[in-house]
């Protein structure tokens, strides 16, 4: 693979921001990283997966063994995703040498014996399955299905599947609610817990801890509610090898770890203002697992940065487990060692083995395999600023970095604003190509965690219920304000940008403030009331805490639909979309693109047929980068580098 070019000896070249050469090429980004997730362990062999913008966006289950060697086991065209909630996870699990996983196009699960191809083990593709376990005394796979093949919205359940084929899609183990996910057997076979909510709820709203008693023949019996209600948030239960389940709860306001006591109670192993939990957008998530039975590795956050801890419950001992690591997910541990997808700002996200009894650190796999030099890199300054209502917000913010360049005197660089997705999710201080494409061409990168955003405590998350559209404008709008204040950016240029929730940020500051010159919106919401009514079953109701009831407020979703005021954008925006998005309708870019056109905004609209909510292909990951890029050059009036393919812009002058 190529690598980025090293810096110059010579004296640094003087040109306008924006207009630098830098090596982070788009190229480099699409062909030299790989999404990696979902660390499973089985025997002495250490799994995860893959997903690669060079194989169309394919995830791939990749094995390595004890002496190191590693191999894809999932060959094409097979793409080990599931659509359960449109986001997935928890598509596959390994048991003693045997892979189950779900296929993306055909939805159907698959086993993969050792030397064998896969083979379907289900048959019907509007069944969905998700969050597998496997019960190796019943020889079955216990997990979530979605249900599709009636009308209206998607049924789902617990289910028992026959792991050698199951052509019944499943024997139903739990129903009723609207939701589940986290099926966790106990070391014996003889007990199950899993998390259940119900709409208006997403998990980190409010969700449920059940457990049950296993009969014989597998059937649940003895169902209890042992934790969770509708306020309290609960997160990955889990069993101790002597069978004490243990789980993550938010009940004083941060999600700390919980063990359930003989008497039924919840016992909080160790109080902190940190949180050892996150969003359950997907499945199969997981910040902390068992050493023995007394031992916990276990992953928190304070102040938007993750650490890692062994937590001995029998002497209540915390100690922290030093790491270089900012981001730490995935726990997993077996036979001495922790596995983690860890990240820093000045190292890509990899799987790592940690020797648990000696601190040794072995990268298995980086998503980028390349080295990036120093020089290049812009290390994040975490910030808090004053926001509405006297309050604080966070954010990360990266200065234009290049060794090979600098600015005229006096000029300031132009921001980019980054609104995160979800909206409950976080930005996090790692070294990411994309950002680095930024400040390496001349640009400043501000990351915000906004008010709404997890890491902070439940209080900072609740922030944007009911002020969807409100909060997260006002703390993108003081973090570029306060940039500019402090003197290191330029407050004529301004720009927001974010794709999904974060899109719809963008959209809504260019439609109700007046700070930003420019925004870029991918794959965002214009129209709050056709996402409501248009949207998958997962997100059908979130709006109800983010926005309110509806119809009941069906005038604050009129007030807070961009698509409605489209009339006060003034100054350029470029869209990007998906054509198979099932989460964001194509018709909402389309149709606020429109508008702008017929208004005579500059206006550039991209659009993708094959790619749902976030592009996975190569080329079109290219695409999207670079014509925003083109985009800017155009509006701010600064020459680039190099060649760039270009997009079209309506309405912009010559």
């Amino acid at each position: 693979m190529t690598q980025p070019a090293s810096p110059t000896t010579t004296t640094p070249t003087v040109a306008p921001y924006g207009s630098w050469a830098s090596p982070i090429t788009s190229d480099l980004i699409v062909s030299g990283s790989v999404a990696l997730g979902a660390i499973c362990l089985d025997g002495g062999n250490v799994y995860w997966t893959e997903g690669r913008a060079a194989e169309a966006g394919r995830v791939v289950i990749v094995r390595r063994t004890p002496d190191g060697a590693t191999s894809d086991l999932t060959p094409p065209p097979f793409n080990a995703r599931t659509r359960v909630h449109e986001y997935g996870g928890g598509a596959y699990t390994v048991a003693s040498g045997v892979v189950y996983f779900s296929n993306f196009s055909d939805n159907l699960l698959y086993r993969l014996d050792p030397g064998a191809a896969p083979r379907a083990i289900t048959a019907s593709s509007d069944l969905r399955y998700a969050d597998l376990t496997f019960d190796a005394a019943r020889n079955r796979l216990i997990c979530v299905r979605e249900d599709h093949r009636g009308e209206g919205e998607a049924v789902n359940t617990l289910v028992a599947l026959n792991a050698g084929g199951d052509e019944s899609g499943g024997t139903v183990l739990a129903s009723g609610y609207d939701f589940y996910s986290s099926p966790r057997l106990s070391p014996d076979g003889a007990r199950l817990a899993w998390l259940s909510w119900r709409h208006p709820n997403m998990p980190w709203d409010g969700s449920e801890l059940w457990l049950a008693d296993l009969a014989a023949g597998g059937a649940l019996t003895n169902a209890r509610q042992v934790a969770g209600g509708p306020e309290e948030s609960i997160f990955q239960p889990e069993w101790s090898p002597a069978g004490a389940l243990t789980f993550v709860s938010d009940r004083t306001g941060w999600w700390n770890l919980y063990r359930l006591g003989a008497d039924g109670q919840a016992e909080a192993l160790h109080p902190l203002e940190a949180e050892f939990g996150v969003p359950q957008w997907a499945f199969g998530l997981s910040t902390y697992a068992f050493a023995d039975d007394h031992t916990i590795i276990c992953a928190y956050s304070q102040g938007g940065a993750w650490q890692l801890a062994r937590l001995d419950t029998a002497a209540g001992a915390f100690t922290l487990i030093e790491t270089p690591y900012t981001l730490i997910g995935n726990v997993r541990v077996a036979n001495g060692a922790a596995y983690l997808l860890a990240a820093s700002p000045t190292a890509f996200n990899a799987v790592v083995r940690l020797d648990l009894t000696t601190g040794s650190r072995t990268v298995l796999r980086r998503s980028a395999d390349l080295s990036l030099d120093p020089a290049y890199i812009s290390v994040p300054e975490p910030i808090e600023f004053p926001t509405e209502g006297s309050l604080t917000a966070h954010a990360f913010f990266y200065a234009p970095k290049n060794p090979n360049f600098t600015a005229p005197e006096e000029e300031k660089p132009p921001l980019v604003v980054h609104s995160h997705g979800g909206p409950t999710s976080a930005t996090g201080a790692v070294l990411s190509l994309n950002t680095q494409y930024w400040t390496t061409r001349g640009f400043a990168v501000v990351d915000v965690n906004y008010g709404g955003s997890t890491g902070f405590g439940r209080p900072y998350r609740e922030r944007l219920n009911g002020q969807w559209g409100e909060v997260d404008v006002d703390d993108c709008v003081n973090a570029a304000k306060y940039l500019a204040a402090r003197g290191l950016v330029d407050p004529a240029r301004l720009v927001i940008t974010g794709g999904s929730a974060g899109g719809y940020t963008t959209l809504r500051a260019l439609t109700a403030r007046d700070v930003f010159k420019a925004g870029a919106s991918h794959f965002g919401l214009s129209d709050l009331e056709g996402d409501f009514l248009l949207t998958h079953k997962f997100e059908s109701r979130y709006s109800v805490h983010l926005v309110g009831p509806y119809p009941e407020a069906q005038e604050t979703y009129h007030q807070r639909s961009p698509i409605h005021f489209a009339d006060q954008v003034t100054c350029p925006v470029y869209f990007t979309q998906g054509l198979d998005d099932k989460i964001v309708l194509p018709g909402q870019a389309q149709k606020m693109v429109a508008i702008l056109r017929e208004r005579g905004i500059p206006v550039a609209y991209l659009e993708f047929a094959g790619e749902g909510h976030g592009f996975r292909k190569a080329e079109n990951i290219k695409r999207s980068l670079d014509g925003e890029l083109y985009f800017y050059s155009r509006v701010f009036g600064f020459p680039l580098a190099g060649p760039v393919e270009p997009v079209q812009i309506d309405n912009l002058p010559a």
